[in-house]
């Protein structure tokens, strides 16, 4: 089946083991000095062990893998005790992962391990959300509150903020690497979730340039990207490079993108790296 795992660049990986610690799974070892994933079977695609990657070695791919097996993971962690588990456990709560929860309550059943563990309630009541322990908040639903300014109508903000946009379509996807307003362009390659993350866009990033937006997580077969924005460097002769991304660990799989599109390219383009953070602030800007 094809599905959302992760992925270790071995040329970057320095062999820490921070991920190894942090994949409560099991499904990470090192070998060699060297992270491995040694079975896509323990590999639950939630992305614990990239939070705790300090040089950004791993990231998400969508690939044929062997199904997660929720029982297999827990066979494997009964022996390591209970700490272990109830990590685990709580891991899967935190991502909503309620029916893989129940599998792992009723695997410890038949094992005849005693967890106390109560399962989340369903109701419609809003609670707060926490940070996930894991580091890894990308799929954590978050409702951002903002003051309401006096005044606001929708045709004052329009007139306010003109929008920016030079070109369309600006899916990556969907992008002629040799378009007429890609070429000496400067580029802004940014994650999907960012426009709207980000109060000033437009003004801010989006001015002057021309656009292409992408999820590393979701979106498919992410070598055209790379391939694509290797021809956007040596073709269309883009002057700069801005990936915009968000500050959850997922969305650093674009700058990988970016990389290794730029160590591929015959040119070398100037690049810079913007991390938003959830609410909606710039936490990092710098050329790398």
């Amino acid at each position: 089946m094809k599905r959302t795992v992760i992925k270790i660049d071995e040329e970057l990986c320095n062999g820490c083991g921070a991920c190894v610690t942090g994949c409560h799974e099991g499904a990470l070892q090192l070998v060699d000095g060297k992270a491995v994933m040694i079975s896509d079977l323990y590999c639950d695609g939630l992305g614990a062990c990239i939070g705790e990657c300090p040089v950004g070695a791993i990231f998400f791919e969508e690939r044929e893998a062997e199904p997660y097996s929720e029982e297999a993971v827990i066979e494997r962690m009964i022996p390591k005790g209970e700490n272990v588990i109830l990590a685990h456990l709580n891991h899967l709560k935190e991502h909503g992962e309620i029916t893989l929860l129940q599998q792992g309550l009723e695997c410890l059943k038949k094992h005849n391990v005693s967890i106390n563990f109560p399962l989340p309630r369903q109701n419609n009541r809003k609670e707060e959300i926490k940070p996930l322990a894991c580091g890894c908040p990308g799929s954590m639903m978050q409702e951002i509150k903002r003051p309401v300014a006096s005044g606001f109508t929708m045709a004052s903000t329009a007139t306010a903020q003109p929008s920016e946009l030079r070109q369309f379509p600006v899916q990556l996807h969907l992008l002629n690497p040799n378009a007429g307003f890609l070429q000496g362009a400067d580029l802004l390659l940014a994650a999907d979730c960012t426009a709207f993350a980000y109060g000033g866009f437009h003004s801010r990033f989006l001015k002057d340039r021309a656009l292409a937006i992408a999820c590393p997580k979701l979106d498919s077969n992410t070598q055209v990207y790379v391939d694509k924005l290797v021809q956007m460097i040596d073709e269309a002769g883009i002057d700069t490079l801005t990936v915009l991304i968000m500050e959850v660990p997922c969305c650093s799989g674009l700058i990988r993108i970016a990389q290794m599109a730029r160590e591929q390219a015959e040119r070398n383009v100037p690049m810079k790296v913007v991390v938003i953070s959830v609410q909606g602030e710039i936490k990092k800007e710098e050329w790398i």
